[in-house]
C-alpha cells in the first residue's frame, strides 16, 4: 500500500524553508501540510516563494506547536536558538528535522561557547555519509524521531576531508579549510553588507580567526571519522553567486602514505554512494556541476612540494547542504528509499 506522508514546515517563508518545499512538492510519498512563519504570517507564500506555483496561494500559518501538531513529519527551518523550545513541545509521534544548529552538537561547552545560549539537547546526526567508527552514519538513522540537519559548511569539509581521516593518510591536527560561501547561505535578513551593490563583483570573508559556530561541528564530525586530535582552521568567503559552496580542505600528508594510498581512501569511502561522488582524476568540482542537485561532488590530489592532501567539494548549500540533506534522511528514517525526491542532476548553465 502506498503510504502518504504528511509534511509541516515551519519557517517556510525563509531560503532553507522554500527549497524543502521545493524538494517536498515533487517527493512522491509526500503531502505539503501547514506552513508557518512568524513575521510573514498571514501572507500567502507565493509573496515569498514566488517560484514555488502549486503552492503559492497557500497562507502562511503563525509558527506555534499546536499548529505543528498532527503531522508526520514536522520541519523546523528556523533561525539558531528558535528550534529547541518549539521541538520541546512536539510529541514522539511525528518525524522532527532541526535545519537549524539547535541539536547539531554533542558537548553542550561548545554550544554555550559559540551560541551563548543552553543547550537544548542532541539528536541523530542527519549526514548519512558520515564515516563512524561503526560504518556510517545513515546506520543511526533509521527509526528516528529527531534529526538534526548538519551545517552547510560542514558538510562540505567533512566530505572533502573525512576520507583521509578516517584512512589515517592525513593529518587532522592541522586541517585548513577555506570556502567560496554563495549569499543564501546568509539567509534573508536584510543587512546591508549582503545587499546587491555590496555584494556584486565583491568577496569577503566572515567569521575568521576561529570564530564561526560550524568549527566544533567540523571537529566533532572528524573525531566521528577517526582522530585523536583534531585542529580546524576554518575561512568563510562569500562570493557573488545566490547558492553553492566550494571547499578547499588541506592537511598533511601522513608519514609513510602515498598519492595512490590517498586516492584509494577516497574511492572507499563513497563507492556506494547515491549523492558523494569522486570524479575521475584531473576532474575538478565546480558548484555549477551542483546547482539544485543533492550531489557533493569531491576531488583529491597530494600537494608532494608542501606535503599535503589538498581535497575539493563543490555542493549546492541550499539542497544537499540544508533541504537536501533533511529529505535524504527523512527518507532514512522512515524507511523510504534514500533516493526517493532527490536528483544528482543539476541546472546548467
Amino acid at each position: 500500500m502506498h503510504m502518504t506522508i504528511r509534511v509541516a514546515v515551519a519557517g517556510a517563508s525563509g531560503y532553507a524553508g522554500g527549497e524543502m518545499l521545493r524538494l517536498l512538492v515533487a517527493h512522491p510519498d509526500v503531502e505539503i501540510g501547514a506552513l508557518t512563519a512568524n513575521a510573514s504570517a498571514g501572507d500567502r507564500l507565493g509573496v515569498h516563494q514566488p517560484h514555488l506555483r502549486t503552492l503559492a496561494d497557500r497562507e502562511i500559518a503563525e509558527t506555534t506547536p499546536g499548529g505543528l501538531a498532527g503531522h508526520d513529519v514536522v520541519v523546523l527551518a528556523l533561525p539558531h536558538g528558535t528550534s529547541g523550545p518549539i521541538a520541546a513541545e512536539l510529541g514522539d509521534a511525528a518525524l522532527v528535522l532541526d535545519c537549524g544548529a539547535d541539536h547539531r552538537l554533542a558537548d553542550p561547552a561548545a554550544w554555550q561557547q559559540y551560541y551563548g545560549s543552553a543547550h537544548a539537547g542532541t539528536w541523530p546526526y542527519g549526514m548519512p555519509e558520515l564515516l563512524t567508527g561503526a560504518g556510517k552514519q545513515r546506520d543511526a538513522l533509521a527509526g528516528a524521531r529527531r534529526i538534526a540537519v548538519p551545517g552547510c559548511n560542514v558538510t562540505a569539509v567533512t566530505l572533502g576531508i573525512q576520507p583521509g581521516v578516517a584512512a589515517g593518510v592525513v593529518d587532522a591536527g592541522d586541517v585548513v579549510a577555506v570556502l567560496a560561501v554563495g549569499y543564501s547561505g546568509a539567509g534573508k535578513a536584510l543587512k546591508p553588507h549582503l545587499l546587491a551593490s555590496e555584494a556584486l563583483g565583491s568577496a569577503a570573508p566572515y567569521a575568521v580567526g576561529g570564530s564561526h559556530r560550524h568549527i566544533p561541528e567540523i571537529e566533532q564530525n572528524l573525531r566521528a571519522a577517526g582522530a585523536d586530535d583534531v585542529r580546524v582552521s576554518f575561512t568563510p568567503v562569500l562570493v557573488p553567486m545566490s547558492r553553492g559552496i566550494l571547499a578547499t580542505t588541506t592537511a598533511p600528508l601522513a608519514p609513510g602514505a602515498t598519492a595512490g594510498d590517498v586516492r584509494a581512501a577516497w574511492e572507499r569511502a563513497y563507492a556506494d554512494e547515491p549523492f558523494v561522488q569522486l570524479l575521475p582524476e584531473g576532474q575538478w568540482p565546480t558548484t555549477g556541476m551542483t546547482a539544485g542537485a543533492n550531489t557533493a561532488l569531491v576531488q583529491v590530489a597530494v600537494d608532494a612540494r608542501a606535503g599535503r592532501v589538498v581535497s575539493i567539494c563543490a555542493l549546492d548549500n541550499l539542497v544537499k547542504g540544508t533541504a537536501g540533506a533533511a529529505v535524504q534522511s527523512m527518507n532514512i528514517a522512515l524507511g523510504l528509499p534514500e533516493t526517493a525526491g532527490l536528483t544528482v542532476t543539476g541546472v546548467a548553465p
